[in-house]
């Protein structure tokens, strides 16, 4: 085992044995779980500034600072935070900084063919939250089954608003679990979605409650750095051999997206449980990604 890798378990087993003191309802086999997730992706990480390509489909120019994980690593990742990654997921990125290492992105890629942007004029965001709060709660007996805690929709942190001439799409809302009162510290998604030809690619960020209003710049920085290949862009769409979506672009915020909500809302139960510790990790795993970096430069 390298000293990198070394110092990087040690430190990430440190931090949750602390966190285990602190909080006893911290479970030790997702402690180990995570500790080895997070070593294993030393492998396929990727340090910013960097050229990532995704798929097929599009480029994202990671920005400095932060580090890029793809799967299958990043999946291994997730599970380590009890949720199930789906064959959308594309890679997971974190902060290298100390001073920003309370957030990470999920990202997927959908192939959900071209999706109409035209309802888009005619949204009203009280009857989207409505249509959120139904499918939100449509969702929780799927999670009873998996012994997750229902959640309700408290409101919106971020209206849906839509670029119809990037093709961007940002909303978020804030949830807590079902039955007990907001403690203001709640984890978050603050949703980011790029449409392309075949589908879209979304960039969900993962924070608390109380420090989103600092991370959305972090989030709009990464879907500005997003961009398809030619070919595969919203414009490149052909209607006489392009296959279409099912469903129109309000199902982003509401429909296809409250399932997909719940199912991050275990990601962010997660995360304000254990942000401490996946910051510092992440920190640690950032820091050695850049001397990596670094060091490879010099060698060219």
């Amino acid at each position: 085992m390298s000293l990198a890798r070394f110092t990087l378990v040690s430190l990430i087993l440190v931090l949750f044995t602390l966190q285990a003191r602190a909080d006893e309802a911290a479970p030790a086999p997702v402690a180990s779980e995570l500790e080895a997730a997070f070593a294993a992706a030393q492998a396929s990480m990727v340090p910013g500034p960097s050229e990532v390509a995704l798929l097929d489909q599009a480029k994202l120019n990671l920005p400095g600072g932060q580090v890029y994980v793809p799967m299958p690593h990043a999946g291994r990742i997730l599970e380590a935070m009890g949720n199930r990654p789906g064959s959308s997921l594309l890679g997971l990125i974190f902060s290298a900084d100390d001073s920003q290492s309370d957030w990470f992105v999920v990202m997927d890629y959908e192939d959900s063919g071209y999706i109409k942007d035209d309802d888009a004029k005619e949204w009203n965001a009280d009857d989207m939250l409505e249509n959120l709060k139904e499918g939100t709660e449509q969702t929780n007996g799927e999670r009873r089954a998996r012994g997750i805690p229902e959640m309700e929709i408290i409101g919106w942190v971020e209206k849906p608003t839509y670029d119809s001439t990037m093709h961007r799409l940002v909303w978020s809302v804030s949830s807590k679990d079902k039955g007990i009162a907001s403690a203001g510290n709640e984890g978050i998604n603050y949703n980011t979605y790029a449409l392309g030809r075949d589908g879209y690619i979304s960039m969900n960020l993962v924070t608390q409650l109380d420090t989103i209003e600092q991370r959305k710049p972090v989030a709009r920085e990464l879907l500005g750095a997003l961009n398809f290949n030619e070919g595969k862009r919203y414009m490149d769409f052909d209607s006489s051999t392009d296959k279409l979506a099912a469903f129109g672009l309000a199902a982003l915020v509401g429909g296809v997206a409250a399932k997909k909500l719940g199912l991050l809302a275990v990601i962010a139960a997660f995360f304000v449980k254990f942000a401490k510790v996946i910051g510092v990790a992440a920190v640690a795993f950032g820091g050695i990604a850049m001397k990596f970096f670094r060091r490879n430069k010099s060698q060219a």
